[in-house]
């Protein structure tokens, strides 16, 4: 795994990029939270270099965001796959934000296919604050603080 200094950070959002921050990383996830867990299958789908998607997912493996499993077909040799773990899963309304804004403020004519529903109804869901009852705050009202002891 890569050494950054940021993985020490006090900030978690610092913390994060230390780990997501590369550019193929949240494509890989992305690609994992769409069923996919073989090498080959990220290779073909994201057309990266096979030595940057090898140390991406050792990466992710090593920051508890994939877990390696062993698999073997009739014949062949024994490879791995690479599955979500939960804090790999937790990630998803980091990509469902992602995508919110990029659909907002990268839009293009012709959209995107992707789409977060609810796994139980299908329905569409979306990512948003919320107060402690459940009603919902515009990101504009939302001020990201800093405790007076930290500044």
């Amino acid at each position: 795994m890569r050494i950054d200094p940021w993985t020490d950070d006090a900030c978690p959002i610092t913390r994060a990029i230390s780990v997501l921050g590369q550019r193929w990383t949240v494509l890989i996830i992305r690609e994992a939270m769409l069923g996919r867990s073989h090498f080959s299958e990220f290779r073909r789908r994201l057309g990266v270099a096979s030595d940057v998607l090898s140390a991406r997912l050792s990466e992710l493996v090593a920051a508890g965001i994939f877990e390696a499993v062993d698999y073997q077909r009739p014949g062949d040799r024994t490879r791995k796959r690479y599955v979500l773990t939960d804090a790999g899963h937790e990630l998803m309304p980091v990509l469902g934000a992602m995508g919110k804004w990029g659909n907002v403020h990268m839009a293009r004519p012709q959209g995107s296919a992707y789409r977060f529903v609810d796994t139980v109804t299908g329905e569409p869901v979306a990512v948003e604050f919320c107060r402690r009852d459940g009603t919902s705050v515009r990101p504009a009202d939302v001020s990201l603080m800093l405790p007076e002891h930290h500044n």
